[in-house]
């Protein structure tokens, strides 16, 4: 069995090193320090470090009037838009990339209630709409919008890529014309 070594006390305030005495264990293997308090007449300024911090209710509400708060979206149809403007920044960023050709995006938010913006892009090739459709994908999954559905990517002629608050038509040039989808969503402004 071994001995126990005696607790070291120390009292809150710092003494000087004349104001400490030893005193001996009683098993006598290693003696305690004790501090004595010792009384000046002269206060000791307190530097930054040795402040007592203040309570943390005290310094909320202090902060509270002196810093701006940023604003929240009033409702949700606002929250909506704004995420909605992002995600279509998104996309349209995807595209730029790989260099889409004829990109148009079109506010549909007054003819229809399934989106708010369609994007029409083209391709030069089968593998070219593709690959715009996967990156899109791709972006948008890494902003945090998650992609709804993916349909024509196996033939590459049309995919369609539903993200909800914006659905991506690419196609290849004969295709986009054939089906002229910006003529039937003329009433849409070209955003």
């Amino acid at each position: 069995m071994t001995a126990k070594r005696p607790a070291t006390r120390r009292t809150t305030s710092k003494a000087s090193p004349a104001a400490r005495t030893r005193l001996t264990s009683a098993a006598g293997t290693k003696p305690a320090v004790r501090k004595t308090v010792k009384k000046s007449a002269k206060p000791m300024a307190r530097t930054a470090a040795q402040a007592k911090p203040k309570p943390l209710a005290a310094t909320r509400a202090a902060s509270v009037g002196t810093r701006a708060r940023p604003a929240a979206p009033a409702t949700r149809k606002a929250a909506a838009a704004k995420a909605a403007r992002t995600l279509r920044d998104v996309v349209l960023g995807a595209l730029a990339e790989l260099k889409a050709v004829d990109v148009k995006a079109l506010d549909v938010r007054g003819l229809t209630d399934i989106t708010d913006t369609m994007v029409v892009a083209s391709g030069t090739s089968d593998r070219h709409v593709k690959s715009l459709a996967e990156r899109v994908t791709q972006r948008c999954k890494e902003a945090g919008f998650r992609p709804y559905g993916m349909e024509g990517e196996r033939d590459g002629e049309w995919v369609l890529v539903d993200l909800q608050d914006v659905v991506l038509h690419v196609m290849l040039p004969r295709v986009r014309e054939f089906y002229a989808l910006e003529k039937l969503w003329a009433g849409g402004a070209a955003a």
